[in-house]
């Protein structure tokens, strides 16, 4: 059990402004960001995976859980950030990706999910079970969700047990959004009230009420609840405080609890600063960092485009559109509308489902086609400015080098510097500057400080 995670919990319990924000993806340059970002703002960095991209059976990265510590591990240790201030959590853990099978047959598949993330060492883990399965009723009854939660608590128990590790701490909810954002907006989005959290904690409480399951849950830390944020393809729901006064109330009436806040993708600065206020202490971020990081992309290749002659640059958006047409699994039910409007969705659309691709062999060898040309020139400032401007201008202040990854992972850290100072990260500058004028690292160099 994260005894970091768990101190910073009870340091906002006691009051203070903080909280912690969850970076929810699988891509390299997204972590690599990530952890610079960490570097800079101190605390402890939360990583998770969702139940979609890692599992027993590979996901749609192809890792396995022990293969995604390895792997998130060894970037920290390439980016000289301290793996002891890393926390490793699973996402939606449950039968989300078995939807389709029977309820036992499901469930079978998400106990080894579960036994799986708890032996790789996995600390924060997110039971999800309000999906229904083949046979199950549309919506699930609040007391369904919380039996195969507290079952699915019972294996990761038994599993932190075998493996002679800590046992996990819990996050629990049956008011879930749909991760990776709504479909549509359009017919609005309820805030969860305090009546329905109400009711979720009494049938959890009860479904834990075994004498196995007691000290688990004594580690449950968090509730998902809607407090109104979401996103779909095009528009954004912000963050109302007015309108999640009473939900904000209820948890400060509960022991040891905060809630935890989904899909707070594309919120503002200030939305994010008020819902930690309100303690909504974890915030989960995904879509809005791989959307960060394929704007960056597209901005190097107009920006190839611009230097190079057109046999000689990557293509890399007509080769990524040609990866998702090839295999529209990921998109296909997802986006509507005719060929043209699909073809704006796939490349721009905030639920960003062209984050499923950046690992397709040809997306990837385009991508190293892309860095490797601009690598070999200097990208003009003139350049710079027209597509990249915010790099461009951390460029011209000594701030960042001019590498096509430096770049890009500087994009992204934009977007979760916002979280880190909501989450009561200080930025604390080196005084020195570099000789050259210009770092190599995706954003100023600094020192790390404990909020």
């Amino acid at each position: 059990m994260s005894s970091l995670l768990l101190d910073l919990m009870a340091r906002h319990r006691r009051g203070e402004a903080v909280g912690i924000y969850s970076v929810c993806s699988a891509n390299e340059h997204v972590l690599r960001a990530a952890m610079e970002v960490a570097q800079q703002y101190g605390g402890p960095l939360l990583i998770e995976s969702t139940s979609n991209q890692v599992d027993q059976f590979g996901g749609y990265t192809g890792m396995t859980p022990p293969q995604f510590r390895e792997y998130v591990q060894a970037l920290a240790r390439s980016q000289g950030f301290a793996v002891d201030r890393l926390i490793l959590g699973g996402d939606h853990l449950g039968p989300n990706a078995w939807q389709h099978l029977p309820a036992l047959e499901a469930m079978g598949h998400a106990r080894e999910l579960i036994r799986a993330y708890v032996a790789a060492g996995f600390e924060k883990i997110h039971l999800d079970c309000s999906m229904s399965c083949a046979d199950d009723p549309q919506r699930l009854p609040d007391e369904t969700v919380a039996e195969r939660s507290a079952d699915l608590a019972r294996v990761a128990e038994q599993a932190a047990q075998a493996a002679g590790l800590t046992p996990p701490c819990y996050v629990i909810g049956t008011e879930v959004p749909i991760p990776g954002g709504e479909a549509s907006l359009e017919a609005g989005l309820a805030v969860t009230t305090p009546e329905a959290a109400a009711q979720t904690l009494k049938v959890h409480a009860l479904a834990f009420a075994s004498p196995d399951l007691q000290a688990a849950w004594g580690r449950v830390i968090a509730m998902v609840v809607q407090p109104g944020v979401d996103f779909d393809h095009s528009s954004i729901h912000h963050y109302r405080p007015a309108e999640a006064t009473a939900l904000s109330q209820f948890v400060t009436e509960q022991t040891g609890l905060v809630f935890e806040a989904h899909s707070t993708d594309y919120q503002s600065e200030a939305s994010l600063h008020a819902l930690v206020r309100d303690h909504f202490a974890i915030l989960k971020v995904g879509p809005a960092v791989t959307f960060a990081l394929r704007e960056a992309w597209f901005a190097l290749a107009a920006i190839e485009a611009a230097m190079l002659p057109a046999e000689r640059c990557s293509r890399l958006p007509e080769v990524l559109d040609a990866a998702m047409l090839a295999s529209p699994k990921q998109w296909q039910k997802h986006y509507s509308g005719d060929a043209a409007t699909q073809a704006l969705l796939r490349a721009y659309a905030f639920s960003d489902r062209c984050r499923y691709y950046w690992g397709e062999p040809q997306v990837q060898a385009a991508l190293d086609n892309l860095i490797a040309n601009l690598d070999a020139l200097t990208l003009p400032l003139p350049l710079l400015s027209q597509f990249m401007p915010e790099q461009y201008a951390a460029v011209v202040q000594g701030q960042l080098s001019r590498s096509a990854a430096a770049l890009a992972q500087h994009r992204v850290g934009q977007v979760l510097a916002q979280y880190a100072r909501a989450c009561g990260g200080r930025l604390s500058l080196e005084p020195e500057a570099a000789a050259s004028g210009e770092r190599s690292q995706s954003a100023p160099t600094l020192e790390s400080s404990n909020a």
